[in-house]
C-alpha cells in the first residue's frame, strides 16, 4: 500500500484583501453544517465558474445576464475559498488529494471564465485566448516552485484570486450601468474595454512568468552548480 507522506507546502499570501476574506472564511467555516464537506464545496466554485461562463455569453442577449456572471464570481469565491480553508479547521487535509483537485480546477475555472469571456460581445476569443496562456504560464511557474522550493505562492503584488474576483464584478457592475460596449479603434482593429482589460492581464501575467523565471533560474544555478564530467568508466546512465 502506497504511504502518503507529503506535507502541505506554506501558502504564501499577502492581498490587499486577506484581511477581510480571513475573517469572513473564519466564520463561515464554523456555521457550515457538519454534513458539508470540503468536496462539496469544490463542486460549488465548478458551478460558479459555470454560471460565470453562461452568464458571458447570455450577454449576447441582454447585458442584465451580468448578474449572472458575477454571482457566478461570488459563487465561485465561496467554494474554491472555503474548501481548503474547511479541511484545515476541521483537521481533515488531504495534502496530495488537495493539491491535485484544487489546483486542476483552478484551471478548468480559468478556461471556462475566459471561454465564456470570449464568447460574449465585450472580448475577442483571440484576446480571451492570450490572457488564458499568459495565467496558464505563470501557473505553471507556481507550481513548479511549490515543489522545488516548498512554499505555494498565491498573491503577486498583493494581488490575488480574490482580488481579480473583486475587479471582475466591479467591471460587470459598471458596465452595466454604463449600458454599452466601448469600442476604440486601433491600427484598423476594433478593440473593446474588455479587449484592453484583457491584454493587459495577459501581458502582466507574461511579464510576471518571465521576470520570475530568469529570477528563479539564477538562483537555482547557484544553489545547483554545473559539474565537471568524469570518465573513470563507472558510471552509469540509470
Amino acid at each position: 500500500m502506497e504511504k502518503n507522506n507529503k506535507k502541505e507546502a506554506p501558502r504564501i499570501t499577502d492581498s490587499f484583501l486577506r484581511g477581510i476574506e480571513k475573517k469572513l472564511l473564519n466564520f463561515f467555516v464554523r456555521i457550515l453544517p457538519v454534513n458539508i464537506r470540503p468536496n462539496d464545496l469544490t463542486a460549488i466554485g465548478v458551478l460558479g465558474s459555470v454560471l460565470i461562463a453562461v452568464g458571458y455569453y447570455l450577454c449576447n442577449y441582454h447585458i442584465a445576464w451580468l448578474w449572472l456572471a458575477s454571482a457566478g464570481f461570488l459563487i465561485n469565491w465561496f467554494g474554491d475559498s472555503l474548501d481548503g480553508s474547511l479541511a484545515r479547521y476541521r483537521k481533515i487535509q488531504r495534502p496530495l488529494y488537495g493539491f491535485y483537485v484544487d489546483h486542476n480546477i483552478d484551471s478548468i475555472s480559468i478556461l471556462l471564465v475566459g471561454i465564456g469571456l470570449g464568447l460574449s460581445p465585450y472580448m475577442h476569443m483571440s484576446v480571451a485566448l492570450y490572457t488564458i496562456i499568459g495565467y496558464f504560464m505563470l501557473a505553471i511557474s507556481t507550481y513548479i516552485n511549490a515543489y522545488l522550493q516548498g512554499y505555494f505562492k498565491i498573491t503577486y503584488s498583493k494581488i490575488g484570486p480574490t482580488e481579480a474576483r473583486f475587479f471582475a464584478i466591479l467591471g460587470n457592475t459598471l458596465l452595466f450601468f454604463i449600458n454599452e460596449n466601448p469600442v476604440i479603434r486601433i491600427f484598423s482593429y476594433d478593440v473593446t474595454l474588455f479587449d484592453l482589460l484583457g491584454l493587459f492581464a495577459g501581458t502582466i501575467f507574461l511579464l510576471g512568468y518571465f521576470l520570475f523565471f530568469f529570477k528563479d533560474l539564477r538562483r537555482f544555478a547557484r544553489l545547483d552548480p554545473p559539474k565537471e564530467p568524469k570518465d573513470d568508466g563507472e558510471g552509469s546512465i540509470e
